[in-house]
């Protein structure tokens, strides 16, 4: 008989493979391209079969275990399919699947089928776009706290919570301006670099191409063979060197600096203006009790959001997010007070 502790886990990965077969069923039914379609469905088809095997389990431990609702994590991951699209997502699934038991990830898996490499930056952008409006939620909200504290009126208030929207947004987008700026020069800075060893020293590049072949388990005599037939056209080595020494996709070069900040921009925006918004419709306790409030439901939105990422439960990261927010938030709301007395 298998202890309580090995039960609880048969349990949990029962839950976990049809939460995945569930998210693997909902991309085969949007995606559009017919072998990335198929991949998708055989996935399924492979989670499915891993639940009957811990399913199986609890029964020969004489458990007769009811098959779990799908998290609230996968039904949110489902909406997310249905609305961004399988490729916008994927790279958040695969994240959260790592280490499930069929051993390979689901990008390489749907590499093994085609080439897929937009899917990896629309999943950093879907981070991206939560751990902003998390940003501008957070900082807005202690910054309103810490004003109310101190006994401000309600216009002071609510001219502080717009000029910090306003200020924080603005930081964010300039900075995410200049962070994918850069990373666009110095990405082709190092593909001329590339592409002059290329015309200057065909055979140093030829013999790099072969050792990275080789460190990806090809036999060194066919790695040789390869790089060789690549390096007859500078084109492709330059593109093949690209990719597999530098890293870098060319056709995307960290993407477009201006959209990216926009982007940017009206994440923090979103985030920021919750806790503002009460202090346009009413003033006082009251107010604040609803800035609170307010802010509460964002934050375990953002926790909820959060769980596509961290491999946590929905519940229990929506919990930490407030816990952490309104704790934050009560320590510049005490700073606000103490100053404000002092100050008077």
């Amino acid at each position: 008989m298998a202890s309580k502790h090995e039960l609880k886990r048969y349990r949990n990965n029962l839950a976990d493979e049809l939460d995945s077969a569930a998210l693997y069923e909902t991309l085969a039914q949007v995606e559009k391209d017919t072998t990335r379609r198929n991949v998708f469905q055989q996935l399924a088809d492979s989670e499915r079969t891993h639940a009957q095997l811990w399913l199986d389990k609890l029964h020969a431990n004489g458990i007769r275990a009811r098959l779990p609702r799908r998290s609230v994590k996968t039904h949110l991951m489902r909406a997310l399919v249905h609305t961004l699209g399988p490729s916008f997502v994927l790279p958040s699934i695969d994240e959260d699947r790592n280490g499930a038991s069929n051993g390979e990830s689901i990008g390489a898996q749907i590499a093994n089928a085609e080439s897929w490499h937009k899917g990896v930056r629309s999943g950093n952008d879907l981070r991206a776009a939560v751990l902003g409006a998390n940003d501008g939620l957070v900082s807005n909200f202690c910054l309103i706290m810490g004003v109310a504290g101190a006994g401000t009126g309600n216009k002071a208030i609510l001219l502080t919570g717009f000029a910090g929207l306003i200020a924080g947004a603005c930081s964010m987008a300039l900075g995410e301006w200049l962070s994918v700026t850069n990373a666009r020069e110095l990405a082709r800075t190092q593909i001329a670099k590339e592409a002059d060893e290329i015309e200057h020293t065909p055979d140093a590049e030829r013999h790099e191409l072969a050792l990275i072949y080789q460190a990806k388990g090809i036999e060194a005599g066919e790695a040789r063979r390869v790089a060789a037939q690549i390096m007859l056209d500078k084109d492709k080595a330059l593109d093949t060197l690209t990719r597999e020494e530098l890293g870098i996709d060319p056709a995307e070069l960290g993407g477009n600096p201006w959209s990216a900040a926009g982007v940017s921009f009206c994440l923090f925006s979103l985030g920021a203006i919750f806790p503002v918004l009460p202090f346009w419709w009413t003033h006082g306790l009251q107010a604040i009790l609803q800035c609170v409030a307010l802010s509460g439901v964002g934050l375990a939105a953002v926790g909820v959001f959060t769980s596509l990422f961290n491999g946590r439960g929905a519940a229990f990261s929506a919990f930490r997010q407030i816990v952490i927010g309104l704790i934050a938030a009560a320590f510049t709301f005490g700073v606000g007070r103490l100053l404000g007395v002092s100050i008077s």
